[in-house]
């Protein structure tokens, strides 16, 4: 251990921007022949979910390739997804509404009425109400948020000399242990990071053993951003609530990929990050549970209810609105077909080196990691080198990026759960998402494997 009723919003009056022109600024190109689509959304409030009118609607795009130029296949959806097609029609019409959200004229209640459309889509993911979400900027200010207004409340509340306690574990996002670092470092509090089993899983012993009186908070992410190890974090919030502390769940990298019920986790705080599940960067969420007083961490005006400060971006959150509803209509679909995916391709690199050569990194049960990811060490060759030289081929990961400290290249997560340094070197975080192909997958495999058998000649 270590201490330290909206209705669809269309432009009526301006002249529609042409599809082409929205898609030539996404990360994939446009489909060749474009299409003009009109959005019916009802109000979800009412029990009602978007409904698209044109015939693209009626078949869902769970395993159907984007129609992008680029040859290089991709295989780091757990770097960022792309914008699916869906969401960037959503957010088209957005670009020409000129009001504010804050604004009750006609120009203002167009755009309020999509903000308001998107909380509920995005509260419909998760199974919170519309009130419990917060709209943010990004993951790295959810999480912050998260642990700053949970530990400047509880000074408030115990008074001077009180100093909060946070209990992490060591394979955090740097979003999380970067902030209890900084925050530590200004004695605002102190904090505990558990260690991992060699599959990346938190022990509740341990966590129970980090706890302090002090202790006001738990903050764990839902599933590791690089061996997709699943914690168990409905366990770590019922133990969280008996010692009176909270409890904050990261869970960007799972949302499009497991069910994430802020009610069956029993969670008092969840991140959300749109551009991990579809949507545009730029924006995320907070979920807050009803009765939860956290202390602003932005200052100003008096938008999200007076809890975090300044306007909405219209646009972004129609795009984020709409990709938690793809999450919520698809996600058994997606699931399935991620799995089957990642596990064609675990079976190919297996089968084709030599035993003991390939290791899969995180847990043996397929119940226990992300359905869509695949972190194999390979012994014998350079991740990195592996990537840079397939770089115009295979887009993919090493792992998060190495900080200063680490060794031999090798991240802070493959240490923390002591992967042998031999493959620890040669590991490749493969990521598939909704538009990954069987065809993405056979390829990737056999250039990684072609790549090793030049390494080995």
């Amino acid at each position: 251990m270590q201490n330290h009723p909206a209705r669809c919003i269309t432009p009526s009056t301006l002249r529609p921007l042409h599809r082409d022109h929205f898609f030539a600024r996404l990360a994939f190109c446009p489909p060749t022949h474009p299409e003009t689509r009109k959005t019916s959304i009802k109000s979800i409030g009412e029990g009602a979910s978007g409904t698209m009118t044109s015939s693209a609607a009626a078949t869902s795009a769970v395993g159907k390739p984007l129609p992008h130029t680029h040859s290089c296949i991709y295989l780091d959806y757990n770097a960022t997804t792309p914008v699916f097609p869906e969401v960037a029609d959503e957010m088209l019409p957005m670009l020409q509404k000129v009001g504010n959200p804050s604004s009750s004229h006609a120009y203002g209640r167009p755009c309020k009425e999509a903000v308001d459309v998107a909380r509920a889509r995005v509260a419909a993911m998760v199974g919170a109400s519309p009130a419990e979400i917060c709209f943010t900027s990004c993951g790295s200010e959810s999480d912050t948020w998260a642990i700053w207004g949970t530990v400047m409340s509880a000074r408030q509340r115990h008074g001077p000399g009180f100093t909060p306690h946070v209990v992490s574990s060591c394979i955090e996002h740097p979003a999380i242990i970067e902030c209890l670092s900084m925050l530590a470092k200004q004695s605002l509090l102190t904090f505990t990071l558990v260690p991992v089993s060699a599959e990346g899983l938190v022990s509740i012993d341990d966590v129970a053993r980090a706890m302090q009186p002090e202790t006001v908070l738990l903050t764990f992410m839902h599933s590791n951003n690089e061996v997709g190890s699943l914690q168990p974090i409905a366990e770590l919030a019922r133990l969280a609530h008996q010692h009176g502390a909270l409890m904050h769940c990261d869970a960007a990298q799972s949302l499009g990929k497991v069910a994430v019920d802020v009610q069956a986790l029993g969670v008092d705080l969840l991140t959300i990050v749109g551009h991990k599940f579809g949507g545009p960067k730029g924006v995320a969420a907070l979920y807050v549970r009803q009765g939860v007083q956290l202390e602003r961490l932005l200052c100003g005006g008096g938008q999200e209810s007076g809890r975090r400060a300044g306007t909405e971006s219209v646009v972004l959150l129609a795009g984020l609105g709409k990709a938690a509803e793809l999450v919520t209509r698809e996600l058994p679909a997606t699931a399935a077909h991620m799995a089957a995916l990642r596990d064609s391709l675990q079976q190919q690199l297996l089968a084709g080196l030599p035993p003991g050569v390939a290791r899969v990194n995180g847990p043996a049960d397929d119940a226990k990691r992300l359905p869509n990811t695949l972190s194999v060490g390979i012994n014998g060759i350079s991740a990195a080198a592996l990537l840079a030289e397939l770089s115009e081929q295979l887009a993919a990961s090493a792992g998060a990026a190495c900080h200063s400290s680490c060794d031999h290249g090798v991240s802070g997560v493959l240490q923390a759960m002591a992967v042998p340094t031999e493959h620890a070197v040669g590991t490749l975080r493969l990521s598939v998402g909704r538009h990954t192909t069987q065809r993405d997958v056979d390829r990737a495999a056999t250039l990684i494997l072609d790549y090793v058998a030049r390494q080995a000649a």
